[in-house]
């Protein structure tokens, strides 16, 4: 099996279109487009500018793998009513985005769940308080299939209400759509909420995987705690190991390299070229990697 790299499009450059030439440059045929889409993030892209961005893609040879809306990024304690209007009422442009993009995927955000106390389980913490956070999920789902697009949750950072392995099964369960909508993993996002990436989280969640994250992180000690940005040749998460199985198993197809965040930045570390610099780590390791 093989997958072939992306990173988040304005990674290479925060011009689009020079943006789409170090794309070339670098041997990367996918875009993950999510900002610096003429200075603007994906959800504040005019239809002008999205076919006016369309053409540009064409022109390259480049084509659209995931468009990384931010929708539902938010804290689930603000309420249903602030998820409808700000998220669920700014779906249907993102989805008119979504076909003159064209993308592979159309990703969407796990919510913030800053209430839930440590060893609490999300999914049990939602029934008991917040049911609606389903149905809006399912909402989302549905309108996102029926333009004929493919939606995918990503894991986020910080408070996510998706982090223990098992929380992300059982609300995917919950949630049922399992023919309709799968998982994006961002290994260092779930470490940042405390789980350190290893093979056995990543064989419960593999049936769900549509789409890998990666990024380079370092801990200081062995606590396994997340506490420094490094690149991913310096990471001391297992990066060859687990993205080596993700891409012998198939389960992605595509791989994005996001920026090393969610730690701080090194004293007297080297962070110049890491972008590229990762990207030749994965290929020159991980064999199959394109």
């Amino acid at each position: 099996m093989t997958s072939q790299l992306t990173i988040l499009n304005s990674m290479a450059d925060p011009d689009f279109n020079r943006a789409l030439a170090i794309h070339k440059e670098w041997g990367l045929k996918w875009l993950d487009l999510r900002d610096g889409i003429y200075g603007n993030w994906v959800a504040n892209v005019d239809i002008d500018s999205a076919k006016r961005a369309r053409e540009a893609i064409d022109a390259s040879g480049l084509d659209v793998f995931c468009m990384s809306t931010s929708t539902f990024f938010e804290e689930i304690e603000k309420g249903e009513d602030l998820f409808r209007e700000k998220h669920l009422g700014k779906l249907g442009h993102l989805i008119e985005l979504g076909k003159i993009f064209k993308p592979k995927v159309m990703r969407i955000i796990a919510a913030q769940l800053p209430s839930r106390q440590p060893g609490e389980n999300a999914v049990e913490l939602i029934d008991e308080k917040y049911p609606w956070v389903f149905d809006v999920y399912r909402e989302a789902v549905d309108r996102i299939v029926a333009a004929g697009l493919r939606p995918t949750i990503e894991n986020e950072a910080f408070k996510c209400m998706l982090s223990q392995p098992g929380e992300v099964v059982e609300f995917f369960d919950r949630l049922d759509r399992k023919d309709s909508v799968d998982f994006t993993w961002d290994v260092q996002n779930q470490w940042a909420t405390g789980v350190f990436p290893t093979l056995d989280v990543y064989e419960q969640l593999r049936p769900l995987i549509q789409y890998y994250h990666v990024k380079g992180g370092a801990m200081e000690g062995d606590d396994r705690k997340l506490r420094w940005n490094v690149a991913l040749e310096d990471a001391d998460w297992p990066v060859v190991e687990i993205t080596s199985k993700v891409v012998a198993d198939g389960v992605s197809p595509v791989i994005c390299i996001n920026p090393a965040q969610h730690g701080e930045n090194k004293p007297d570390y080297d962070y110049s070229n890491i972008v590229k610099r990762d990207i030749d780590f994965l290929r020159n390791n991980v064999p199959g990697v394109e």
